[in-house]
């Protein structure tokens, strides 16, 4: 399974990232609820039972799910471990072969914006989608107005890689997205 290959690893003094677990569902939860203003314009609609212990004990099952499948690596980004979750990253679509490549999504915390941790997390995701699961490249994208996020993926090395109109069904309509992507190898892929 990808999760048991990756370590936690402090990105920013007093914060780690490490793969997501069961026991995240409280903390997540919390994480969740404490930031629905901050995070509702760039996310999709959620019910109100994703922000509650329960809605994440199923959301953690299916990723960890996912996981096992080989088709996806969620992170979690904590505080000083046991001071709560600030933010969380995943790689998704992960696809091998002659793609070789996977999606990445983020978010960090209200409070926490600013402080690097972002790029820190994408950094340290692009390693291990390099190093560890041999990935080519993988692709991000952002709502058109996310320039916050934007300034992140160019600062991680990402480049634009055009518009797509309609992408993401976002904040309960559909909406035009920049789409990125970083190139992290051009060894042969692994078949």
């Amino acid at each position: 399974m990808i999760l048991e290959k990756i370590k936690e690893k402090a990105i920013l003094p007093g914060v780690i990232l490490r793969p997501i677990a069961v026991g995240d569902a409280k903390p997540l939860s919390a994480a969740y609820a404490g930031n629905r203003k901050h995070l509702e314009p760039w996310e999709p609609l959620r019910p109100d039972s994703f922000f509650t212990v329960e809605g994440q004990t199923e959301r953690i099952d299916g990723l960890l799910r996912q996981a096992a499948d080989g088709i996806m690596v969620p992170w979690v980004m904590e505080a000083a471990p046991g001071r709560g979750i600030v933010g969380a990253i995943t790689l998704s679509g992960i696809s091998l072969g002659p793609f070789c490549s996977a999606y990445v999504g983020y978010w960090v915390a209200g409070d926490q914006q600013g402080r690097g941790l972002a790029s820190a997390a994408l950094e340290r995701v692009c390693e291990i989608a390099r190093d560890d699961l041999g990935l080519h490249r993988i692709e991000a994208s952002t709502l058109i107005d996310n320039t916050t996020s934007q300034r992140v993926l160019k600062k991680c090395g990402f480049e634009t890689i055009g518009d797509a109109p309609h992408y993401l069904h976002i904040n309960g309509e559909w909406r035009d997205s920049r789409l990125f992507q970083r190139v992290l190898h051009d060894r042969d892929p692994a078949l």
